[in-house]
């Protein structure tokens, strides 16, 4: 049995109806859910890698997880690949690009983002520029908003310049979950330099709901 059938077996078997509903408003009704909150799903990957050790091809895996329809499969995919991340080879951030593009929304785009995008470029640095200017530079608002958001938990290995040009990129989008991810990062950042975060907000044109989150914290 291959780790997708046993995957889907299983969270087939986890499956709460009742929960259906509110996980469904919650995200908007953008996606079928099969009622699996965050607790049984972690747990159930913990259980999972437990048994059967971190699935070999985790790439294709995960690919194919998120062309179900249900959200936990795409859940799924994504702790799996946290897992998975400090041993990832150099293509698997075309991996994360593709999911990011698949089925988006802003809850595993920010998870791909934060973690998974984040890890990569630490481990591989020289690869953060190009992806970085293209990503920021297309058309894609879910890419943007990693490029973003890429650097949330880098605290003191923050490239500050980076950061400003990116927002600066998008500076007059008028997409919520741009400005929001704008306003989130700069908050996160003005934890490891606040000054900096107030002085570019008060610079900057910002919308207001990215100003009102960049500064949140600093009232």
């Amino acid at each position: 049995m291959t780790d997708l059938t046993k995957i889907k077996a299983a969270l087939k078997e986890l499956a709460n109806p009742c929960n259906q509903p509110s996980m469904e408003a919650y995200m908007k009704n953008q996606f079928p859910f099969l009622g699996i909150k965050a607790g049984p799903r972690k747990e159930f990957v913990r259980q999972y890698i437990r048994e059967n050790g971190v699935p070999k091809n985790i790439d294709l895996l995960a690919e194919n997880l998120f062309l179900e329809p249900e959200r936990e499969y795409h859940y799924v995919a994504i702790d799996l690949l946290i897992r998975d991340m400090k041993k990832a080879e150099p293509h698997m951030i075309y991996v994360y690009e593709k999911l990011i593009q698949t089925k988006s929304w802003w809850d595993t785009v920010d998870a791909i983002a934060g973690t998974l995008v984040g890890n990569y470029f630490l481990k591989y640095p020289e690869e953060m520029k190009d992806l970085n200017e293209k990503w920021i530079s297309g058309e894609s608002i879910w890419l943007a908003r990693t490029a973003i958001l890429f650097q949330l938990k880098y605290k003191e290995k923050t490239d500050e310049a980076l950061l400003f040009q990116n927002c600066d990129k998008w500076l007059h989008s008028k997409e919520f979950f741009i400005q929001k991810a704008i306003g989130w990062a700069l908050r996160e950042y003005a934890k490891t330099d606040a000054l900096k975060v107030r002085a570019y907000v008060l610079d900057s044109d910002l919308a207001p709901l990215s100003r009102r989150e960049a500064l949140k914290q600093q009232r």
